[in-house]
């Protein structure tokens, strides 16, 4: 079996997994597994799904509001006392693009919005450089609170996120993820590797295309690196043209 093909099977497991959680969570019982007199029951149209609603071209089985709502004033964490602000996300709820950073910083936890400050102003350069716009795409990252002094998340932390972040990307369904950095790649994927071994390729996430590039934060500070993210974001956009 090929690595492509392991890859493939572990998304579709992934999908399967999150439905039935989906559904245990719900009270709504999964077509194939709905018994009536002992005989397995034929689906009605209403209960028919696809993997598509838990990731894919297909629209999540949760709205945006609804895990936002879910959120609340969020104290899963110690970061929770901590903040000014949560930074839950923002753009285009029906994106099929969406990028996620690692964590906020200083700028963005005094506005509640994501990707603000500097390292912000330069993806949306790179936004803008792929002939889209902010409004175009949807914007978020792994944790919704500032860790102290920018410091990387702890596992506790991420722990407590995720699954709001899975909720997003669950909901918005986007043909492509860009996983900006080595914590969002790593969260994503599940790889203790390198951001310079994960970049540069598609990866999957739950039956979504994952292309984890280099932070804008670190291209501030490592200029020469704009040719490689330049490079994963053309990918991306080959990606997401019609008719490709």
């Amino acid at each position: 079996m090929t690595e492509e093909l392991k890859a493939e099977l572990n998304s579709v497991a992934e999908a399967l997994k999150a439905r039935v959680l989906w559904s245990k969570e719900n009270g709504r019982p999964l077509p194939f597994t709905r018994q009536v007199g002992g005989q397995q029951a034929s689906p009605s149209p209403q209960e028919e799904f696809s993997l598509a609603e838990v990731g894919g071209s297909g629209r999540g089985v949760i709205t945006l509001e609804e895990a936002r709502t879910e959120l609340g004033d969020c104290q899963r964490c110690g970061l929770a006392p901590l903040r000014k602000n949560l930074v839950f996300g923002e753009g285009n709820s029906r994106a099929e693009l969406v990028f996620v950073g690692e964590a906020p910083g200083a700028d963005e936890d005094r506005e509640g919005r994501p990707f603000v400050g500097r390292a912000g102003q330069l993806l949306t350069k790179i936004i803008e450089a792929m002939g889209l716009t902010r409004e175009d795409v949807y914007i978020c990252n792994i944790l919704k609170c500032r860790p102290p002094g920018n410091r990387n998340p702890e596992r506790g932390e991420i722990e407590a996120c995720e699954p709001f972040l899975i909720k997003q990307l669950q909901a918005i369904a986007p043909k492509a993820i860009c996983a900006l950095g080595s914590f969002a790649a790593k969260t994503l994927l599940k790889k203790e590797v390198p951001i310079t071994a994960l970049r540069g390729r598609f990866h999957t996430y739950e039956g979504m295309k994952v292309m984890p590039t280099f932070h804008p934060a670190y291209l501030l500070r490592n200029p020469a690196a704009k040719k490689q993210v330049w490079e994963d974001v053309q990918m991306i956009m080959k990606e997401l043209s019609p008719g490709k």
